[in-house]
């Protein structure tokens, strides 16, 4: 296994940037759709009746495409303008303290029979910090555990696992939902132009699963790794267990600030609820729904708001916001760490629309589902095909957004046509997207928890950490698929709205 896990890296290393990556495969595309424009390859989508044939992207209409649509294609990219506005009020959250207030009040003074439960949902909590939560809950899993007279190796080891391995489940929305669910969205149009996947989608079984995984956290890690630590134990002489850890502890201002966010957050929903009772409220849909209502399909402004209320009222209480100015800082900042997410979004917004464009992945689909039903493939046989192909091009891809992109616009209209919602799909998607990232070098937070992992371990190397993630993330892998399989048979919706099979 460690020989395996050395050759995903020498490979993935070789990889360019996913920027890159995107532009190479555009050409590779462009390349494809010549030779099967050539070829007269087409298919007939079942959905409208309609051949679709192939288009050439090297001809004189798809280089004037190519041209003249590259703004819109970015400016209309569904994932672009709801991360953006997410990420205006999780800016300020993140930036006064509140996430990381959150996080340490979540780990601290907990009593050892619960410390490794209370870091593992911690963690899928975590993730409405995004990538973040590895540098806040890591180095905090290590001193809670300690702080109660265990090994921080193991702490560590928790923290990581639960916040990458559970990388896309978590009782909250996160920014995460609102990528993906555009992403679908986007994949979806081959079939249905007026489909919407909207960041709640997920919802029921990301809370479930949030649960759920932290139990299997709890028991492998109790059950198993706690003796695999005991051989693993702390260096004496480590300079971080000269730590204090005080670091802990919350102050005084932040418990205060932390009150004031709860107290704000309950008025928020509280209001919100209140403007969408009346029948006739703006906030409901046609006939009065809620599932098909502003509330639900602009549910990343009501997200921002409410991030943006409560990072307010905990800096206001904790003194790190000092005046309205702050506000609008704190949102600017937010924006440059967008930076590298959206230069990515550029590349892929553009390989996506010539994707669609070519109609190559409408072909695959249609053909690809006509050749499942041909063959009498079951949706569990389907969803496990996928699960297969998408967790092993997770050893070597390791952004979501990136590997979504990737295979979402083939998977999703596929199943589609199999009759399999998109969001199904997209819940299918998370699981393995999520469970290998804790064993893959090629995860740049691999390599971070290792240096927090040297820290109390001087002579710990990557097969060390992967020793301790390997049982997590396989059990962790079975585990999720079972849930998922459970949501299929007894046709419990995903989310708020989602249809059922």
């Amino acid at each position: 296994m460690l020989r395996a896990l050395g050759g995903i890296e020498r490979l993935g290393n070789r990889l360019p940037h996913p920027f890159w990556l995107f532009v190479i495969l555009s050409a590779v595309l462009a390349l494809a759709s010549w030779g099967l424009a050539a070829a007269g390859v087409s298919a007939v989508n079942p959905a409208t009746s309609k051949t679709v044939a192939v288009k050439n992207l090297l001809s004189a209409d798809g280089v004037r495409m190519m041209v003249g649509d590259a703004i819109e294609n970015f400016t209309s990219f569904p994932p672009l303008g709801t991360i953006l506005v997410v990420m205006l009020g999780v800016a300020v959250a993140e930036r006064s303290g509140l996430l990381a207030a959150v996080l340490r009040s979540g780990v601290s003074k907990v009593s050892p029979r619960w410390v490794t439960f209370v870091l593992a949902f911690t963690g899928m909590v975590a993730h409405v910090a995004s990538d973040a939560a590895y540098v806040v809950l890591i180095p905090l899993g290590a001193l809670a555990f300690r702080a109660v007279g265990r090994s921080p190796v193991l702490g560590v080891v928790v923290a990581f696992v639960s916040v990458s391995a559970g990388y896309d489940a978590s009782p909250l929305v996160t920014p995460v939902d609102a990528i993906l669910s555009g992403l679908t969205t986007a994949a979806a149009h081959t079939v249905d132009p007026s489909y919407v996947v909207t960041p709640l989608a997920n919802y029921f079984f990301s809370l479930a699963s949030s649960l759920v995984l932290a139990a299997t956290i709890t028991l492998v890690t109790e059950k198993l790794l706690a003796r695999r630590a005991e051989a693993l134990p702390a260096d004496e002489d480590a300079e971080a267990l000269k730590d204090d850890l005080g670091e802990l502890t919350l102050r005084p201002e932040e418990r205060r600030g932390l009150r004031a966010a709860l107290v704000t957050l309950v008025v928020f929903v509280a209001a919100v609820v209140l403007a969408v009772l009346p029948s006739g409220s703006p906030l409901r849909g046609e006939g009065g729904s809620i599932v098909r209502s502003p509330l639900l399909t602009s549910i990343a402004v009501f997200l921002a708001l409410a991030f943006l209320a409560v990072g307010w009222a905990y800096g206001r209480a904790a003194g790190t916001i000092t005046g309205g100015r702050d506000v609008p800082a704190f949102m600017a900042h937010g924006m440059r760490e967008l930076a590298p997410i959206l230069v990515l979004f550029f590349a892929i917004s553009q390989f996506l629309a010539y994707f669609k464009w070519t109609g190559i992945g409408e072909v695959i689909a249609i053909d690809g589902a006509g050749l499942l039903k041909s063959a009498g493939v079951t949706g569990p046989v389907v969803f496990l095909g996928i699960l297969v192909v998408v967790t092993l091009i997770n050893l070597v891809v390791t952004s979501g957004s990136a590997q979504w992109a990737l295979v979402g616009p083939v998977f999703v209209p596929m199943l589609m046509l199999l009759d399999i919602p998109p969001e199904y799909t997209q819940a299918l998607y998370r699981i393995a997207d999520s469970c290998t990232n804790a064993i893959t070098p090629m995860s740049p937070y691999f390599v971070m928890a290792l240096g927090f992992l040297q820290r109390y371990r001087r002579s710990a190397g990557i097969g060390t950490l992967a020793s301790m993630t390997i049982p997590l993330s396989v059990t962790l892998l079975v585990v999720w698929t079972l849930l998922f399989f459970v949501f299929w048979w007894l046709g419990v919706p995903l989310g708020p709205g989602a249809p059922v099979r």
